[in-house]
């Protein structure tokens, strides 16, 4: 079947949809990849926590050029081992250091960060405690998140 000139095609990808510039040249199809263009990109990010009766936000800053990601935790729970953002089917795709720190930069790579910075809402912030792998959780969202 031939497609139109412009016609937009989506295939999913990692369970999302991948959309391609569908272009006929001279009786041959030719297929572009869709790449997010800097309008899409959402370099600030936020994230309402809740879990276990407890809540708290996150806000972080993105700097996919350089692979670093900046974050500030406000949570009063204690005993936080880890955090991370994760995918939606809880794979880890940044670490947020070693251990939890309220405030700090990490490095990640540029290609996950462009992915988190297109599409924040799937992604999820998880906050471990001793007892509680995901003890507090939040879905990231761009802009700032406020109490």
């Amino acid at each position: 079947m031939l497609a139109e000139p412009g016609l937009y095609v989506g295939c999913g990808v990692g369970g999302g949809v991948v959309e391609h510039d569908v272009q006929l040249t001279g009786g041959v199809l030719a297929v572009g990849a869709g790449v997010a263009s800097a309008a899409t990109m959402n370099p600030e990010l936020g994230a309402k926590l809740s879990g276990m009766g407890e809540h708290g936000i996150v806000n972080f800053t993105s700097q996919a050029d350089k692979g670093k990601l900046c974050w500030t935790f406000d949570v009063p729970t204690k005993g936080i081992t880890g955090a991370s953002i994760r995918d939606s089917h809880g794979m880890v795709v940044a670490k947020l250091g070693s251990m939890y720190h309220a405030k700090g930069c990490a490095k990640v790579k540029a290609n996950a960060l462009e992915l988190i910075e297109a599409k924040p809402a799937s992604y999820r912030v998880w906050l471990d405690t001793k007892g509680h792998p995901g003890d507090l959780r939040g879905k990231l969202h761009a802009g700032t998140a406020e109490m």
